[in-house]
């Protein structure tokens, strides 16, 4: 009788809980570094909220869940003085330990448990900028300058004449 009872509370925790609750996390550390570094950066989510702001290099906790069943998208704006400021998009994945609600048979976790809490989703470890030298716009130094074509920003090279 013990058995049988042990086993059945084994297998009603298996089906009420969620694997990836169980195995993985809903809030993430993000590491945020920037070339060159000591850039400010702010971190809005897709509400368009911002969640973090700070200078790199640094590290940034971030929900991975955004709703019942939707990863975070988060937008990552970094700036730096005498720079173009560059701006990168760090989205959630589904996790692999959401799939382990499978062979587990936690049908519940699976439909619930993990999309309510997020668990189902991951964010990447970290995420980086190139922050180009803003050439055009230096006026504290009008000089003449002679830059090789991958110097130049992608938001002026539309402004470049065939010569």
């Amino acid at each position: 009788m013990k058995k049988l009872f042990l086993a059945s509370a084994i297998a009603s925790t298996l089906f009420i809980t969620g694997c990836a609750s169980i195995v993985s996390e809903s809030n993430y550390p993000v590491s945020l570094k920037s070339t060159p570094s000591n850039a400010t950066f702010s971190v809005t989510a897709d509400n368009g909220v911002v969640v973090h702001s700070g200078q790199t290099p640094a590290t940034v906790f971030l929900n991975s869940g955004s709703g019942f069943f939707s990863g975070a998208k988060y937008t990552i704006t970094f700036e730096k003085p005498g720079h173009e400021p560059t701006v990168i998009t760090v989205d959630s994945q589904i996790d692999g330990w959401y799939w382990g609600n499978l062979l587990i048979g936690g049908i519940i976790g699976m439909l619930i448990v993990d999309p309510v809490t997020g668990a189902m989703w991951k964010l990447p470890e970290s995420a980086s900028a190139q922050l180009n030298q803003n050439i055009a716009g230096n006026t504290d130094n009008p000089q003449l300058q002679v830059v090789t074509i991958d110097q130049v920003p992608e938001s002026m090279k539309g402004q470049l004449l065939k010569l």
